[in-house]
């Protein structure tokens, strides 16, 4: 137990400022160190715990072999100066997950999700499934609010729908899952891994502390998934496309242990993806019990993340799509491959210089490309290339009016951009919201 020691937590945010509160409790000298202000409310909630805040560019003039332990920000990466100093002293460096673990009734049950990809929709999808018949539930981790902020809501019946980024589990070392799902492996993060081999290994601590009585459900659609739990001794339960798999999907429906569960057409979330996130969460679920009629019940009524292939509404038969998180062509590969049906596509935002030609294989049921901001003319160069109409706008707001005079019954209108939004908007989030008011305003 983390108790009557010197702590530094290195990095504040969300989960920095609640963590110390959580320590501040337990009769330790905490100190929170940031390169940047913070708010000022948390800062003088701090103060009154008697918890010192030092915001500076150099923290390493902080650290001394007096400190027992660090708590790092996961974003922060590990060949930091500072990290390396604690190392140097042999203080143990965790993460604000790691601490909250330590404080809470572990006769909790815990769900954890990670994953290149999908975490973030099988998670929520996790929770929601749970609620319908579970009442006591907390989502969180790498996903909305910190752990440590529950920790005295954790009671023996609690489950716990924790996303864990790769980011967390490098400094989780007691942590461990009931129940842990890893949606797909692939090439990411590589920048704060420094290689592959060592972002698997990273992802492989999901599983860490596993015994015979633990689940790892897996993606048998995802190879990399399959090797990193080859040592585990957890028992394994597979989804994907197989009919072989406990739960799985094809073309009709979502099966699982042989029998249906939901048809796609019921399903407001589209593409192999998400099918492939909703097969890894039913599988999860199903460990507690979960009904078929609670889980059809949700995904008839599951958008989806905010900001991810997000479904916004219906209006005279045509269908709204936000991917505003898509800035990049792999991204809007995926959310293009979601969908047969005719589909005017927004694409535009930022100019990087990267090619469009990316995205000429999922192009086949695109009717229209409507093109905006600082890439709008290279993008209309290559919808010209394809022989697709394009109409070219300065602005989404003027884009969306474009679209207003191509759309029929029947066509999807999907913002997935494949760029930052950088040239218009401070983040892609600010990109999704204005569409989706745009949406409405169309149809008024």
């Amino acid at each position: 137990m983390y108790q009557n020691i010197k702590v530094l937590v290195f990095g504040m945010a969300r989960s920095g400022y609640e963590v110390a509160k959580l320590l501040s409790h337990y009769n330790n000298e905490i100190i929170v160190t940031d390169a940047v202000e913070q708010d000022a409310e948390h800062v003088a909630e701090l103060k009154d715990l008697n918890v010192r805040v030092e915001i500076t560019d150099d923290p390493s003039k902080l650290l001394n072999e007096s400190f027992d332990l660090i708590v790092k920000n996961p974003g922060i990466k590990y060949s930091h100066p500072l990290l390396n100093l604690a190392r140097e002293l042999n203080i143990p460096i965790v993460n604000e997950l790691e601490v909250a673990y330590q404080f809470m009734n572990h006769e909790a049950q815990i769900i954890g999700v990670t994953g290149s990809n999908g975490k973030t929709t099988t998670i929520n999808l996790v929770y929601n499934f749970l609620i319908q018949e579970k009442d006591d539930v907390i989502l969180g981790g790498n996903i909305g609010t910190p752990l440590s902020h529950y920790i005295n809501d954790i009671k023996p019946s609690t489950i716990l729908a924790l996303e864990i980024s790769d980011h967390q589990l490098c400094d989780m070392y007691k942590f461990k899952t009931n129940v842990s799902v890893i949606t797909n492996i692939t090439p990411t993060h590589l920048d704060f891994h420094d290689s592959y081999d060592r972002y698997k290994a990273i992802k492989h601590r999901i599983f860490n502390n596993h015994t015979a009585e633990d689940i790892a459900i897996l993606n048998t659609n995802n190879e990399e998934s399959l090797k990193i739990a080859e040592d585990i001794p957890s028992q394994k339960i597979y989804y994907g496309s197989n009919n072989l798999d406990k739960c799985y999907f094809d073309e009709r429906a979502i099966y699982y242990d042989g029998e249906e569960v939901v048809e796609l057409k019921d399903i407001l979330l589209k593409g192999k993806h998400n099918y492939e996130n909703i097969c890894g969460a039913i599988a999860a679920v199903k460990v507690f019990g979960i009904s078929n009629a609670s889980i059809r019940k949700v995904l008839a009524e599951f958008k989806g993340v905010e900001h991810r292939l997000e479904f916004v509404a219906e209006h005279h038969g045509v269908k709204y799509y936000n991917d505003s998180k898509a800035t990049n062509c792999v991204s809007t590969n995926i959310a293009l491959q979601s969908f047969n049906e005719p589909t005017i596509l927004l694409l535009g935002g930022t100019d990087r210089g990267h090619s469009f030609y990316d995205l000429k294989d999922s192009m086949g049921h695109v009717k229209a490309i409507v093109a905006y901001g600082e890439t709008k003319n290279r993008i209309a160069d290559f919808a010209k290339d394809l022989g697709i109409q394009c109409e070219v706008r300065d602005t989404l707001t003027e884009a969306m009016h474009a679209v207003k005079d191509l759309q029929a019954s029947g066509d999807i209108v999907l913002l997935s951009p494949a760029c930052a939004s950088w040239d218009q908007y401070a983040k892609f989030e600010d990109r999704g919201d204005e569409f989706k008011k745009l949406v409405a305003e169309i149809n008024q």
